[in-house]
């Protein structure tokens, strides 16, 4: 199996248009072409994984967080980031990142934690905006069905949990084929009349471009009428992370045994909270940013990491915050990888980290 197999299964699923600014997810180390005797997959690139990848004939290492998040200068191993990346290509392994864009996808880090605690009626804490075209075009009547089929098959027409939506509205086309005109329909230098189908259609930016190419590929016209409008809309399916429902109420002690147990947590830091918790707010890794959109959405509890000691203040009573650890927060990300590449590749058989990457220690 080539390298490019995986890494565009993993693009399917968590688009790379979809990482932060500041992120690096992608191909890090590696070439696209090779051919991949086995991957171990971890939160953390560091020396000791690529070690373990030696060990057991693999020559991929697929983390969560991206080993390079700066441009490096300089390979001398003066830092464990440059020891790593050092070692990776001495031993031909390559290093892939999947972070952000895994973060902010639906069937991402967030809904496998909300998954975990078991809550129902999930969506998205903060829906993204600026991720959504709407794509319309105009097509013959007759060929109008070929056309959408072949647009909702790249990807178009996808709104949360449905597919192939579109609208569509009738009216009458005019053209007249110039001199260097090769027309479909219709004469040279004549006026020609069809009844055509003004068609509308929701596009993500990840597909766009495959959607445009499935338009003028299946269209019967030379010159394909289309408008492609940036719009703001949220996207559901996308955005930073996820509020559902227990299925039933709990105390506050009653929650934290369970988070606890649920996370294998050392220690939970958290603010107190007088109410019965149903609604359960959650973000992977570092989520203090979201804690205003977790009390307007009325949680009883914001499940993160890496809170700061004032922070903890804007609480306020509203809410409790759990802060559970970064490690501890998106640790079952790895096994989210790894239901991907099986579902995708049943005969391949990556491998989960047996290396504890957690730099923090509890005491």
């Amino acid at each position: 199996m080539k390298l490019h197999e995986i890494t565009s299964t993993l693009e399917s699923i968590a688009p790379k248009i979809y990482q932060e600014s500041y992120d690096n997810s992608g191909l890090i180390v590696g070439d696209l072409s090779m051919e991949v005797t086995g991957a171990i997959i971890c939160l953390d690139s560091t020396e000791d994984v690529v070690d373990e990848a030696i060990r057991k004939g693999a020559n991929l290492v697929i983390a969560h967080h991206p080993i390079v998040f700066k441009g490096l200068k300089t390979f001398t191993g003066k830092n464990y980031v440059e020891r790593t990346v050092m070692k990776a290509i001495k031993n031909d392994i390559a290093l892939y990142a999947i972070h952000t864009n895994l973060d902010n996808v639906r069937r991402g880090v967030n809904e496998k934690i909300a998954d975990k605690l078991g809550l129902k009626n999930k969506r998205i804490l903060s829906a993204k905006r600026g991720f959504l075209n709407k794509l319309v075009f105009f097509c013959p009547d007759k060929d109008a069905s070929r056309v959408k089929e072949a647009i909702f098959s790249a990807g178009g027409g996808t709104i949360s949990d449905y597919d192939n939506c579109s609208y569509s509205s009738g009216g009458v086309g005019t053209f007249k084929p110039m001199r260097n005109a090769n027309p479909v329909e219709g004469s040279l230098g004549e006026l020609s009349t069809v009844n055509e189908s003004r068609i509308e259609v929701l596009v993500k930016n990840s597909v766009l471009e495959e959607v445009i190419h499935a338009l003028k590929s299946t269209h019967p016209y030379e010159e394909v009428a289309h408008e492609v409008y940036s719009i703001k809309n949220e996207d559901q399916e996308l955005g930073s992370g996820m509020i559902g429902e227990l299925e039933s109420s709990a105390s506050l002690d009653e929650f934290l045994t369970y988070v606890s147990f649920t996370f294998n947590t050392g220690v939970i830091k958290y603010t107190p909270f007088k109410k019965e918790i149903k609604k359960v707010a959650v973000c992977g890794g570092s989520g203090s940013f979201l804690l205003k959109n977790a009390i307007a959405a009325k949680a009883d509890v914001f499940i993160t990491s890496d809170f700061k000691y004032h922070e903890f203040f804007d609480a306020e009573g509203e809410i409790s915050i759990f802060d559970i650890g970064h490690f501890e927060s998106e640790q079952f990300t790895i096994d989210l990888i790894k239901e991907f590449l099986i579902d995708k590749f049943p005969k391949f058989a990556p491998h989960l980290t047996e290396i504890n990457t957690n730099p923090v220690k509890y005491f």
